[in-house]
């Protein structure tokens, strides 16, 4: 089942054809349900409006829908409570029975100040909500590890095969320095750090001090290209653009 985070919106989930899903979404986040409200007459086409939690505006209250059930259990020594709304539909979906449905909890945390709000077409139980959503943090160690701690994110290329070969190698080598760093015993940055973690930074910055990689016999193919380019600029001059001038 995959899981997104909050940039993806359950419209576009839907329209790509998924019907297994958790995403998270936005505070304000409202929805609908599929059944007609009562005493509307026949003319009623939408469902009531749910909102699963309460919000704020112009200096009022707006109060949150009360929750179809609440969960409670213990992991890991602390309390958790999940409220759940079934049987919903975006806003400007009207009451239909082949409409496509799903289902919205809020997942209170003790270690958080404000809940995790869900969705998923799938009816979940509270410990599945929390445990499919954690699930998707470690996704998101191997791209940090290339971006950020290997330099990853600094790096632009145009060419075609480029474009998927870098990516490629930024995601093995964060892959790489983050086993190197789990399984090496943890270098401090310095002498403040008494308890260090087996961290890629870590591992990174204790690295920038040895004579790596040019101390080790690498294969011939693999060597530094001895390129020109003292004459390029560099910086911002490197790709301004200027105004193309009209030519009669």
């Amino acid at each position: 089942m995959p899981v997104f985070d909050a940039g993806f919106r359950i419209k576009a989930l839907q329209a790509a054809g998924l019907t297994r899903y958790v995403v998270r979404l936005a505070e304000n986040f409202t929805a609908r349900r599929n059944t007609l409200p009562p005493a509307k007459g026949p003319a009623a086409e939408y469902g009531v409006l749910v909102r699963p939690l309460a919000r704020t505006r112009k200096g009022k209250l707006i109060p949150a829908t009360p929750p179809d059930r609440t969960e409670r259990w213990t992991a890991d020594g602390l309390a958790f409570r999940a409220e759940s709304w079934d049987d919903l539909v975006l806003p400007e979906v009207k009451v239909s029975a082949t409409a496509a449905t799903f289902n919205v909890a809020a997942i209170y945390a003790p270690r958080f100040c404000t809940p995790w709000l869900l969705a998923s077409p799938v009816k979940l139980t509270g410990p599945a909500w929390r445990g499919l959503y954690r699930d998707r943090w470690p996704v998101e160690q191997l791209p940090l590890a290339g971006k950020q701690m290997l330099g990853g994110a600094r790096q632009f290329v145009s060419a075609p095969e480029s474009r998927y070969r870098l990516p490629e190698l930024i995601l093995l080598a964060g892959a790489v320095v983050t086993y190197l760093a789990a399984t090496a015993p943890a270098i401090p940055p310095g002498f403040w750090d008494r308890h260090p973690k087996p961290t890629p930074g870590r591992f990174r910055r204790g690295l920038a001090g040895r004579p790596f990689p040019e101390s080790y016999p690498l294969p011939a193919r693999l060597r530094k290209k001895a390129s020109v380019f003292a004459h390029l600029a560099v910086g911002i001059l490197a790709h301004r653009r200027t105004k193309r001038v009209a030519t009669a």
